[in-house]
């Protein structure tokens, strides 16, 4: 099989135009085209209005070998990689049956540590996973209990709780990171497996959307149980037992549950997702190796998914190939912040994330079908550990520095977990929102027109008004009065990393695996994921 990439089509072209578009771009007679499959699917937007689809085919020829020389300079051909998964142990039961086989803990039931959990168990290693929050159902009823009722429970929420953040997401599956062992595949086929809709594994820009993933995830844990793995939820990690081997390095010897219980173990794969600030914490106290790591805080803006659509589609904006159009800017200010958008949600809402009482945090988050009438990104202004210095010394500086603003956004919000919002307009004229205008806040409970500065830093202030009319330069319309902003957003990442090894463990405890987006390996669902299926092989390969 050949791997053809880069093949333009016209937006609306018929079925029957592949096969002489593949053929033309080999230069091979049509009859010498034995087969081919989509493998990729996305689009060029760069003309406004003139769009055309961008293919990658998987393609079967006659005289392969004769195509491959004649394109041997030409990266668009090449013959299509091997991106089956392959297990790196085969033993895993027998290690499981041996007497005093302690079996490996994961700690958090996100996108890291389910896909962690989830290969462990496919090795016969049969993982014990331990959740804070609750089972995926029910965290949802609880999440909505906030969003509605403004019932906030400190444990089960959009932060904790079976599946993790990324539950309560646009559920987006692609990113730029390498990934020559092809783990995102693994991913993309599990998740299919579980329900997910197959074109996540040709479209260029995958999403689920919140509603499949929770069905997703439950028969990922039932696939998981199915293969020995044990869950085990409201149980939240409140310490670590270190030791010593043979050598005198320091090592993982067990977990403490809240209530007291002690489990013993020799493995812990942490994917605890950047909000677990308690287990920071203790991870601290036992002296596991650990740094401040750059962050960013802004808020959430919403514009008419129209206007965005128009702005980059043009007169093909509604076009069911290309749905919901969404966006990636980046400003440079003049006060040396880097300001750009996060986490783009195409026709979806923004949402209460926050994991702590009285404490407001924004999200975003969007269905399969992205079919709300707002769009929503994060506006976000990077930050580095040295403007965590007002907040306290030492990796758990940056903790401090989200609460101060978290709780400001809650002061300024009026309570009741309402969210302080402003119009883009009064925010560029530097004064306080007293009313809303055509852009109807999704947020929920609701939100309080205020000045955004009282929850937010005056650098954050400053370049987020500076870049507003930049981006205008990008998406027309993006500074318009009415368009809306929430603030805040703070958990863009986790504000540490927990340092590893070539290994994947800990730098100064064995046996402890930090993974994913909390211990700052990752950064969305597919990045999380891929971490976690690494430090599973990493895990199975030092036992």
């Amino acid at each position: 099989m050949l791997r053809v990439t880069e093949l333009k089509l016209k937006l609306d072209h018929a079925p029957e135009a592949v096969l002489p578009a593949i053929a033309g771009r080999l230069g091979v007679p049509e009859a010498d085209v034995l087969s081919y499959a989509l493998f990729r699917r996305g689009y060029d937007a760069r003309k406004r209005g003139a769009i055309s689809l961008v293919h990658t085919y998987d393609v079967a020829l006659r005289d392969e070998a004769a195509v491959l020389e004649r394109f041997r300079d030409d990266p668009r051909v090449g013959p299509a990689p091997d991106m089956r998964y392959r297990f790196v142990i085969g033993d895993g039961e027998a290690r499981a049956s041996r007497p005093g086989y302690r079996r490996p803990v994961v700690i958090g039931a996100g996108p890291c540590g389910l896909l962690s959990a989830l290969i462990l168990a496919q090795m016969g290693l049969k993982p014990l996973i331990l959740e804070r929050g609750r089972a995926v159902r029910e965290r949802t009823v609880d999440t909505f209990a906030l969003w509605r009722k403004a019932q906030f429970t400190a444990e089960s929420n959009v932060q904790f709780g079976e599946g993790g953040a990324g539950t309560f997401s646009d559920g987006k599956l692609y990113s730029q990171v390498s990934d020559k062992h092809h783990y995102g595949r693994k991913l993309l086929h599990e998740f299919v497996k579980a329900g997910a809709p197959e074109e996540i594994l040709t479209v260029s820009k995958p999403h689920i959307g919140t509603f499949r993933l929770v069905s997703m995830v439950e028969r990922m844990r039932a696939e998981i149980e199915s293969l020995g793995g044990e869950y085990r939820f409201s149980s939240k990690v409140t310490g670590f037992s270190i030791g010593r081997d043979a050598q005198g390095q320091r090592r993982i010897e067990g977990v403490t549950l809240e209530g007291g219980e002690h489990i013993d173990t020799d493995r812990v794969v942490l994917a605890i997702g950047h909000s677990a600030r308690d287990t920071f914490a203790a991870l601290h106290a036992a002296g596991v190796e650990m740094h401040a790591k750059p962050l960013s805080i802004g808020v959430r803006i919403e514009h008419p998914q129209s206007l965005i659509d128009v702005a980059r589609f043009g007169e093909q904006a509604g076009h069911p190939l290309l749905g919901a159009a969404d966006y990636k800017l980046v400003h440079h200010a003049r006060n040396g912040r880097g300001v750009y958008s996060f986490c783009m949600c195409p026709g979806g809402t923004v949402v209460a994330a926050t994991s702590e009482e009285n404490r407001v945090v924004t999200n975003g988050m969007s269905q399969y079908s992205r079919a709300e009438r707002n769009a929503n990104a994060g506006i976000v202004v990077g930050l580095t550990p040295e403007d965590f210095a007002p907040f306290g010394a030492g990796p758990l500086a940056g903790l401090a520095f989200q609460r101060h603003w978290e709780s400001l956004a809650f002061e300024a919000g009026g309570g009741g977990y309402r969210a302080p919002a402003q119009r883009v307009g009064d925010l560029l004229a530097d004064r306080a929102s007293s009313e809303l205008g055509a852009v109807e806040p999704s947020y929920k409970p609701g939100v309080t027109p205020t000045h955004l500065g009282a929850c937010l830093p005056d650098y954050a202030v400053e370049a987020i008004r500076e870049a507003l009319p930049a981006f205008t330069r990008q998406i027309r319309g993006f500074d318009m009065a009415d368009a809306v902003m929430t603030g805040v957003e703070t958990r863009t990442s986790s504000p540490l990393r927990i340092t590893r090894g070539a290994d994947l463990q800990s730098l100064n405890t064995r046996g402890l695996y930090p993974a994913g987006e909390g211990c700052g390996y990752a950064g969305g669902i597919l990045t999380a994921g891929i971490d976690g299926i690494r430090v599973a092989e990493a895990l199975a390969l030092a036992a």
